[in-house]
């Protein structure tokens, strides 16, 4: 594989797991999908590295919102934040990532009214906020990517209904989108990807033990 993000791997002396590898494919094919695997082994860069190869592959010339990340818990926000700049800066990808939630300050509030970053990392509560501006269908057309982390802690919740509601919402605004969920575990996996992805989606599970 001659992608950006498995050259960045390589560099780093990785070799990228086969669930990941899984996931990229699918993201290219246009597919929506679940990616359970254990915490640490890599979930983060397996629902990224999809949309990185792409912008890659076009250039980097993409601008605006490409990526939504629903983080329940604002603590992994930070995280995220670290591992999306650690792939982007090392595969040479010119985007931004900002996090919108209850503890952002006015001022970045403010900068990202004017203008969003290309990776978006909110909570289901923030993401909603951001549905009430008057001109947010034109912020979130360019959108490619929804991520939901954690998707167990949410799913059968008043929570998980706002991310249902707001994937739904974005796919009427955004016709590339595509919308991809993180569990660690999970019983009712296949529910939980119909849930996510009622359109259809593929279901990706890594078979290693966590070492």
């Amino acid at each position: 594989m001659g992608s950006a993000v498995a050259k960045w791997f390589d560099s780093l002396g990785w070799e990228p797991n086969p669930f990941q590898r899984e996931a990229w494919k699918a993201f290219a094919a246009g597919g929506d999908g679940l990616v359970q695997a254990p915490t640490g082994m890599g979930k983060t860069f397996a629902a990224l590295g999809g949309v990185v190869d792409e912008a890659c592959r076009e250039g980097g010339k993409s601008k605006g919102l490409q990526v939504i990340w629903i983080a329940p818990i604002r603590a992994l926000s930070k995280e995220i934040e670290a591992s999306a700049r650690r792939m982007l800066e090392g595969v040479g990808l010119d985007w931004q990532v900002g996090i919108r939630t209850g503890d952002t300050t006015a001022a970045e509030r403010a900068r990202q009214r004017r203008r969003l970053p290309e990776v978006l990392i909110t909570t289901p509560e923030s993401l909603h906020l951001l549905f009430c501006t008057a001109d947010h269908a034109q912020h979130f057309a360019s959108c490619r990517l929804l991520v939901v982390d954690e998707w167990h802690a949410l799913l059968g919740s008043k929570r998980g209904v706002q991310v249902e509601l707001a994937a739904a919402h974005l796919r009427r605004l955004a016709p590339e989108l595509r919308t991809w969920g993180l569990t660690a575990t999970i019983g009712n996996l296949e529910q939980a990807l119909e849930v996510l992805c009622p359109a259809g989606g593929e279901l990706v599970q890594s078979r290693a033990a966590k070492r």
